[in-house]
């Protein structure tokens, strides 16, 4: 079932993305009066085909769903490059350059476009996310060495405000690709003063940004308090004393920071009498605990037969559509140079080419986000079509950032680029293309098979 589930997810948002690329260019090009002959989802054998249209344009759906076309009329595609005099005027290759260079950029454009909508909608129909609060780092990381304690609220990077750590990622993500110190403005727990905090972010090596960063930094997810939820039958727990609702604080004269911090202490202490001091209803209590001793794969723990809940402090917030829309394009396009960044490293050698993904990867994704919910899955949308879109720009020929770079040397040079150049430069870029393709496979194979 998880199976089906990934491969639908994965075809829809291949389907959604190729449409919404390839009617970029059609609806320009119909705008511009070329003749489109043929719109096709997927690529390779014709499984389905239907005319209509004032030109009867073909619209297919092909064998191979990882692509699509706009076929326009095209001399250079022509038998013998003949076209009938009717349909001189309206063919590609005759419009001036700026309508060519339009009718191109029209499909990345719309991918653009798609990911503003998207992330439009999420920002207004607002989702609960974890604040950015900071777990308390271990004493041998960055993170203490700069101050930081258990519980820090960040509230702005770079002076710019932040509350969520998704935001708080990817700022700090924006900076350590750039090698550059983030200052962090931070409220520190039981204040209501700020103070801010400098991360030496250019101390990260390039495995460590491609790894968690964060983590490697020491600065983790605060996680929620120790409440106990439902006490199973013979817990220890139970048995002590304790109930359902007590906040675990301190354990044999150790503060609890959190529901791991508890969970962790009690898993390193089976059979182990405790001392547990724990909150309820505004009074602090204390308790001799003995967590039972279960043997495991890794080892004999210890457990108290609780549930405690593993959430982080969550706050949702939606946003007008005259809030949402400007935040949706800057998202869209700071995610995009942050694409063209990694890129670019990528080409310099500072950024190792596993982060290259092919389908394999991106349908695994497609999976995982569809069985989280709806907002997961359109935030995953939006980002693979801005990555569909800034790959799509690349001057790499057969793309359309190939095809606009001779365009730009039409515009530079007042003459097209010659058949001859035009022909070898295809079957390089398609080199380039199949290489990327071979690189992309490998890495999903690689990611995906068990360690």
């Amino acid at each position: 079932m998880d199976f089906l589930q990934t491969v639908l997810a994965f075809l829809f948002a291949l389907g959604i993305l190729i449409v919404f690329h390839e009617l970029g260019h059609y609806w320009v090009a119909r705008l511009c009066n070329v003749k489109v002959l043929r719109f096709s989802l997927g690529m390779g054998n014709v499984i389905y085909s239907r005319r209509f249209g004032p030109d009867q344009t073909e619209w297919v759906v092909s064998a191979v769903p990882l692509g699509g076309y706009v076929k326009m009329l095209d001399a250079r595609e022509t038998e013998n490059g003949e076209i009938s005099q009717a349909d001189m005027s309206r063919e590609f290759t005759t419009q001036s350059v700026w309508k060519r260079i339009a009718i191109v950029v029209a499909g990345p454009l719309a991918n653009f476009v798609l990911a503003i909508l998207l992330l439009t909608t999420l920002f207004m129909i607002g989702v609960p996310e974890p604040v950015a609060k900071l777990r308390a780092p271990d004493s041998a990381t960055v993170a203490y060495r700069m101050g930081l304690r258990g519980n820090d609220l960040v509230t702005g990077v770079n002076g710019k405000p932040i509350r969520f750590w998704s935001e708080l990622r990817w700022a700090m993500l924006e900076s350590a690709i750039e090698k550059q110190p983030v200052i962090l403005t931070v409220k520190p727990t039981g204040t209501s003063e700020t103070v801010q905090v400098i991360v030496p972010l250019q101390q990260l090596s390039t495995e460590d940004i491609e790894s968690d960063f964060l983590g490697r930094l020491g600065m983790n997810l605060a996680l929620s308090e120790a409440q106990l939820g439902n006490l199973m039958e013979g817990s220890p727990a139970l048995l002590a004393g304790l109930q359902k609702g007590d906040v675990i604080i301190e354990i044999d004269g150790k503060t609890i920071l959190d529901n791991r911090d508890l969970i962790e202490t009690v898993r390193a202490s089976p059979g182990k009498l405790l001392h547990v001091k724990a909150r309820r209803a505004g009074a602090i209590l204390e308790f001799l605990v003995t967590p039972l001793s279960e043997k495991t794969e890794q080892g004999i723990i210890g457990k108290l037969k609780v549930e405690v809940s593993s959430a982080p402090e969550m706050q949702n917030h939606s946003d007008s559509l005259s809030d949402a829309l400007p935040k949706g394009m800057e998202r869209t396009w700071s995610a995009s140079i942050l694409t063209l960044k990694m890129i670019g490293k990528m080409i310099l050698g500072e950024v190792s080419l596993k982060n290259i993904t092919g389908p394999l990867t991106i349908a695994d994704y497609a999976g995982q986000s569809a069985k989280t919910g709806l907002v997961s899955y359109l935030s995953f949308l939006a980002f693979i079509s801005i990555s569909l879109g800034v790959m799509n720009l690349l001057p790499i020929p057969v793309l359309d950032g190939g095809h606009l770079l001779y365009y730009s040397l039409e515009v530079l040079t007042g003459r097209p680029v010659s058949t001859r150049i035009w022909e070898m430069s295809q079957r390089a870029g398609l080199a380039v293309l199949l290489l990327l393709m071979v690189i992309a496979f490998y890495n999903d194979i690689v990611r995906l098979l068990p360690a």
